[in-house]
Order: C-alpha cells, then structure tokens, then sequence
C-alpha cells in the first residue's frame, strides 16, 4: 500500500476535478490524503475514503516571502507525513510542492498541468516578467519528476520549447480530467427555442464579452433564440462586473442564471453549449460536460479547447475574440436544428469514447506504475 499526497490549489477542486481518481486509489488498497489551502474539507475527503490536511499556500498572488515560508513549511510537513508519493496539480502545488517532496525525500514525485495559466496568457510587461520567473520556478521544480501530466499537446509543445521538461522528458498526454458519462448521461436536447448556454467562471478571458456581442447580432433576427450564461463571480481583475451583467439583462440580450453545484439541470435544458475561451485551458472540463450531456460545442481553435472538437462534426470551432465568427456558427444552429441533434449524438459518442473518467484515470494509474502494485495489495488484503 502507498501512501499517496494529492495536492491541489483548491480544496473543492479534490472533488470536483480529482474525486473519481481518489477513489480509484482508495479501492486499489492505497491511503490517500488530499491537500488544499482551505480549512474545513476533511468531512468531503473522508466521504470518498480518503484523508484531508491543511497547508498554508496561498492560492492566488505572488509574495515571495510569504511563498517562501510555505515552502519551508511544506517541507516540515512531508518529512512528517513520509509519503511515498506526491501528485501535485495547479501552478504553485505543482512548483513549490515537487520542490518540497525533493527536499524532503518523498521517493516519487508526478505532477499534473491542468493550463499554462496567467503568465502565459499575454503580452504586458507584468506577464512577460512573470513568465520569465514561472520557467525559472517549473524548470528546478520539474527537474527530479518522475511524470509529468499533460491535458493538450500545445502544453507540452510550449514546456519542450522552453526546455521545462526533466531529463529524458516525462511527459504524459492525458484527455482532461475526464468526466464521469454515468453521472452526465445522455439528455435529448430541445430545439424549440434553440438555447445556447456559456456555463463558466465571470471573468473575461473565458470569451464572455464575444458571446454576448455575438447574441447581440443575432438577437434582432432571431428573437425566439435564448442566450444564457451561468457561472459564479470572480475575484480576478478581469471579472466581469454585476453591473455589466444587469445592463445585458435589461437590453434583453443574455439570460444570467447565477451559479449552481449541479449543473447538470441547466445543461439538459441548454441545446448547444458555448464556451469561446481565449484563456490557456488544460480541457474545459464544463465542454465534457456538455458532451456527455449529449450537446454540441462552439468553441474557440484554442489550446484545451480545439481538442474537444471534431470540426463540423460535433459542433464548430471559431478563431478567438472573433464576434462574428461566433454568431455564424451559432445561427447555423438556429436556421438547421437538426444540427443539434445530430451533432450532439457524436458528442457523447466521442465522451464515451475518449473523455470517459475511468479510461483517463486508468491512464494516469499506469503511468503511475500503480495499478497492478494496488491490485496485489487489493489481493492480498
């Protein structure tokens, strides 16, 4: 049996993104204990048969000297936990957790890229001193993995680029985080009013100012058509506002439907899902979402996003920050609502297929040299 760390930025996240492969090592017979930031999780983790602590890590900002005493601390906490091995996940859990499981001799170390994230996202002056550090920081933390996992090729094509790999390069191409088809199973979508859905965080690199310009061009000429966005506020700086929100509602042009834990209801009313991202994404999982719902996807020939689409045949990909591109793609929905239909069926098909959480996970454990190891331990027990 191993005892196995998985550190993540956020504690929800544990569940939300990594759950079904907590579990998998759970009933393979390893001890799994979930790391996060945040207080107050342990409940959710024991639920799934796995444990929870506590690390001081800030999420978010760059402080070097309060970065620098969590890592010191992290240390402290590995060499007390003696690990055998640690998966780490998100920017700042993936640098300062491998460099403090080196440190602390944890005997096996993986991380997982999930997105490029901030840094590598634009051209101001404030990213580009940034990313000159996060290479700096992702080069010396990356050194000793034993793996590296990727969610799209374009992310370990920019890690090769700027030699960010270790020795003999470990990376491993993995399809997202999956997601779970029995869970998000197949809905027949409605197309009596076509419903478009952008299901996201409120901040403005996920393409919502383009979806709503797009709405905007449509909306006089199909006014049957619906146009809604459900997802949470943020905190980031490039959030959208309440007030930008409030004034598309009472235009008339987009629907807000707040933010939910399920959201799976909104989907199964939705006919098409639209997420027209220009941020550095792993996979979207809300886009395998929505496959596996069995909704076509609109979205942008962007990194992370252009993998979850077989142009024209489950839904359409348009160029980024492009309005106009967007609404084409989405009248040609409204004009032919057979498309839904036909389009969604080859999204599940392709979830099934390709995005299932089991054959992901299965994927992960090997290159983890851990399932067969789990299976002798499940025997022996």
């Amino acid at each position: 049996m191993a005892k196995i760390l998985i550190f993540g930025g956020y504690a929800k996240s544990l569940t939300n993104f990594r759950g079904e492969l907590i579990k998998d090592m759970v009933r393979l017979g390893h001890q799994v204990i979930g790391m996060a930031p945040e207080t107050g999780f342990e409940g959710e983790l024991n639920a799934i048969g796995a444990q929870y602590q506590r690390v001081p890590l800030q999420r978010t900002g760059l402080n070097p000297l309060k970065d620098l005493a969590a890592l010191r601390l992290l240390v402290k906490e590995f060499r007390q936990m003696q690990p055998d091995i640690l998966l780490s996940y998100t920017i700042k859990p993936v640098i300062y957790g491998s460099l403090a499981a080196r440190a602390a001799g944890v005997p096996r170390v993986y991380s997982m890229i999930t997105g490029l994230g901030y840094a590598f996202a634009g051209r101001s002056l404030k990213q580009k001193l940034l990313l000159s550090l996060v290479r700096i920081l992702y080069s010396q933390s990356l050194r000793k993995n034993a793996r590296v996992f990727f969610q799209n090729p374009d992310d370990i094509a920019v890690f090769r680029k700027f030699h960010l790999l270790p020795n003999g390069d470990s990376a491993v191409l993995i399809n997202g985080s999956g997601v779970d088809i029995r869970k998000f199973s197949f809905v027949k979508a409605k197309t009596n009013p076509v419903i478009f859905l952008l299901m996201a965080r409120l901040i403005r690199e996920k393409g919502i100012a383009e979806y709503v310009e797009a709405a905007r061009l449509l909306k006089p000429r199909f006014p049957e058509a619906r146009f809604q966005i459900l997802g949470p506020p943020d905190s980031n700086p490039s959030a959208i506002r309440q007030e930008e929100i409030a004034a598309w509602q009472s235009e008339g042009i987009v629907e807000y439907l707040g933010q939910t834990n399920d959201v799976r209801p909104y989907i199964s009313e939705c006919s098409v899902f639209v997420l027209p991202s220009f941020y550095p994404e792993g996979t979207p999982r809300s886009i395998l979402e929505a496959m596996s719902m069995g909704r076509p996807v609109i979205t942008t020939d962007a990194p992370g996003c252009r993998e979850t689409v077989r142009r024209n045949m489950n839904g359409f990909l348009v160029p980024v920050k492009d309005s106009l591109a967007l609404a084409d793609a989405m009248e040609r929905f409204i004009v032919n609502p057979s498309l839904v239909t036909e389009m969604g069926i080859r999204s599940r098909v392709t979830a099934e297929e390709k995005y299932d959480v089991r054959k992901v996970n299965r994927s992960i454990l090997e290159a983890m040299d851990l399932l067969e190891v789990g299976r002798s331990c499940v025997q022996q027990n």
